[in-house]
């Protein structure tokens, strides 16, 4: 699916600002037929949970209601006008006045609809929007909803995450011409110095295509014909991990000597392969630095916001990391466009974890039943699942800072159902994308001598926490069984492998002489622990720290105020484990750039 974007045949308003809101009640009539009866007015982008001072709102599960009214702009007369939504956590529906037209499951990915009969150039029109945060065994993610005794409705999860909902990203009105492009799909490689562009570009109706890619500086450098082909670039500057360099492929639609639609895609010329052991970016080994993170801020929620996002990434490259996996959701397309253009390399993830009976809130449970069963995660969570890896590529195939779709985390991977379960989904994510690697994220249970899904990946990812829920505060045995599975990982499969979580809880500001868990020194510890293994393993090619900030989880026994394993606080500062990692990684950025600097001399 396209972002909108404004070209010149394009336009573009976004509906940020607050918005009426009422939770759904079952005395409230449908609010779509007029003007939602309520003085609450909510932001968005924003999760509505921690924004009010109202345990109703904080813990309400089921629907809750969007609404605003807008005026169209009178120059989109005889265009197209598209009304769309970013993401509604975790199913969302759209009226216009009192006309039903989008429905769509899934939290994290967008949807939209076609309302040119009902938006007259000019004219205002009504927007309500409904949100519901409900989990089920055949969601994604999954989830569970019980009915106490005095009827209150409690929704319980498997992941480690507090389940923030609503408008967490922007909605947008856009206009298109009747004829337009509605889809681009870029393909890129590397052939000697010569960079490889494919594209395919589908329209709405039959038009001439011609595309023309142009470099940063604008200046025209190929161009093409036809709704699919290949674009050759001689001595090419490539998108690197660190420097995003960027051509446009600016996709011109033509019908009767005239411009019908333009629309322009951001492109990295890129190659990106996995060689036994290594992962390959243009033809160089690439190690992954960086953190498993979250959209996720005070008040905020997970709503988006720039200045946070920006300022995250300030701090990724004052660390040195080079690299984040979107645990455990597709995250705002405005985070994969800033790492376009800063040459910073992701790691994609679906919206498929807690998959998992085995697990829960981030600690090992008791498996009472099967987790693949016609009774728990069944054929229609399979179709779920699917969907959301239709649509994380769809929406995400064109960015170069993409270089691995991650379709889970987590998961129940020894036990039977699972081979089952996941292997005609990773037929679909090849076919759907056969230019990238695939991984998932796997968790302590599936060691190499029983994992049935890791000869289906390209990548070994693993989350391990030696040292913490298992051995914890022993950092002597952590350091043996950490490289003692390695090494069983190494020799059985030989594949790279990236330690894609590891760390401890702590909280900022407790310090001790002596070993103590939950203290700065601790985490620190902890993380050189595992950085000696890491060294000494030829297969690991990447280390990302669980996790980049502390984050909201729900409330249990064991967390405080939420997760504490980040290496800054929630509200962004750094604990001791910071400086470490700084240490470590800007030693190793220097060394890559020093061996560069030679190998290019």
């Amino acid at each position: 699916m396209l972002k909108p974007i404004s070209t010149s045949t394009r336009e573009q308003i976004l509906l940020d600002g607050l918005w009426l809101f009422a939770l759904d009640t079952p005395d409230r009539p449908e609010p779509w037929g007029s003007v939602l009866d309520t003085r609450r007015e909510a932001p968005v982008p924003a999760s509505y949970n921690d924004v009010f001072a109202d345990q109703e709102i904080h813990d309400h599960v089921g629907w809750v209601w969007y609404q605003r009214t807008v005026r169209v702009p009178r120059g989109w007369s005889g265009e197209r006008v598209i009304l769309r939504v970013d993401a509604a956590t975790h199913e969302g529906v759209v009226y216009v006045g009192d006309r039903r037209v989008a429905h769509h499951i899934g939290g994290y990915t967008p949807f939209e609809a076609d309302i040119t009969d009902l938006a007259e150039a000019g004219a205002e029109i009504r927007i309500t929007i409904g949100v519901n945060n409900e989990l089920t065994n055949e969601t994604i993610p999954p989830g569970t909803i019980t009915t106490d005794e005095f009827g209150r409705r409690k929704q319980t999860y498997r992941h480690d995450f507090y389940n923030y909902a609503g408008l967490a990203r922007s909605v947008r009105l856009y206009s298109v011409p009747t004829v337009h492009v509605t889809d681009v799909t870029v393909a890129t490689d590397v052939e000697g110095a010569t960079g490889v562009v494919d594209y395919r570009v589908e329209a709405s109706a039959a038009a001439q295509v011609v595309v023309r890619l142009r470099d940063a500086a604008g200046v025209e450098v190929a161009r093409a014909e036809g709704d699919a082909g290949r674009i050759e670039v001689t001595d090419a500057e490539l998108w690197r991990p660190g420097r995003g360099y960027l051509y446009t492929l600016e996709v011109d639609l033509v019908a009767g000597g005239a411009l019908q639609d333009r629309y322009e895609v951001p492109v990295g010329i890129r190659s990106v392969r996995v060689e036994g052991a290594r992962f390959l970016i243009n033809g160089e080994p690439f190690f992954f630095r960086g953190f498993g993170k979250h959209e996720d801020s005070a008040i905020r929620g997970r709503g988006f916001d720039n200045a946070i996002m920006v300022h995250d990434f300030a701090l990724m490259e004052w660390m040195g990391a080079n690299s984040f996996r979107t645990s455990h959701y597709p995250y705002a397309e405005e985070f994969l466009e800033y790492a376009d253009r800063h040459g910073i390399v992701v790691i994609d993830e679906t919206a498929a974890v807690g998959l998992n009976l085995g697990l829960g809130g981030g600690f090992h449970g008791r498996v009472t039943e099967k987790s693949f069963s016609p009774t728990m995660f069944n054929d229609n969570t399979q179709a779920a699942h699917a969907q959301g890896i239709r649509e994380l590529i769809a929406r995400d195939k064109n960015h170069p800072s993409v270089v691995m779709w991650s379709i889970t985390n987590e998961p129940e991977s020894v036990e039977d159902g699972a081979r089952e379960y996941f292997e005609p989904l990773v037929a679909l994510a090849r076919e759907l994308d056969p230019t990238r690697p695939l991984t998932y994220a796997n968790e302590y249970r599936g060691q190499f001598h029983n994992d049935r899904l890791a000869d289906l990946f390209d990548v070994i990812c693993l989350n391990r926490y030696y040292g913490w829920y298992m051995e914890t505060g022993d950092l002597v045995m952590a350091e043996h069984r950490l490289e003692t599975e390695l090494r069983g990982w190494q020799t059985t499969f030989g594949k790279p492998i990236i330690i894609t979580e590891y760390g401890a809880d702590t909280l900022a500001g407790l310090h001790a002489v002596t070993t103590q868990a939950w203290s700065e020194e601790f985490q620190t510890s902890l993380l050189q622990t595992y950085h000696r293994v890491f060294d000494r393993i030829d297969a690991v090619i990447g280390e990302q720290v669980w996790n980049f900030a502390d984050f909201q989880t729900s409330q249990g026994v064991i967390r405080v105020d939420g997760n504490k394993k980040g290496v800054f606080t929630r509200d962004r500062r750094p604990k001791a484990a910071a400086h470490e990692l700084r240490a470590r990684w800007t030693a190793a950025a220097a060394a890559e750039a020093g061996s560069e600097t030679a190998s290019t001399s």
